[in-house]
């Protein structure tokens, strides 16, 4: 994976971390408790903002088709590792993880996972 899909890859996890914190500042503020929040929901929702991106503006980013689909395997075969990494992240504190803080952990574990595959 390039460099500069990398960097991509992290501004559009970024932008869902951040998502997610606003979420749940609306539900905090409006007396809801949040819903449990899983890494493959995580994974999914990283697959479908680049879905959405992809066909926004693919080309203007320099994305092409193919990399959807290289990500799309990707997450299927770090399913295992983020999910691992993802329960022990949410077991360790007395709280349960808010959406913000399992795409955080989710999103690091994949990137991980890439960056060990890279080599």
């Amino acid at each position: 994976m390039t460099g500069h899909e990398i960097g991509l890859l992290k501004t559009y996890m970024n932008d869902l971390v951040e998502q997610a914190s606003q979420e749940s500042a609306v539900y905090r503020s409006a007396g809801y408790r949040e819903t449990r929040y899983t890494s493959d929901q995580a994974l999914m929702d990283l697959l479908a903002i680049l879905d959405d991106r992809l066909e926004s503006e693919g080309l203007q980013v320099g994305l092409s088709e193919e990399f959807r689909h290289r990500m799309g395997e990707i997450c299927k075969r770090s399913q295992n590792h983020v999910k691992e990494t993802s329960w022990l992240a949410a077991n360790i504190g007395p709280n349960p993880p808010t959406k913000a803080e399992v795409r955080s952990v989710a999103y690091d574990a994949l990137l991980k996972f890439i960056e060990e595959e890279d080599e």
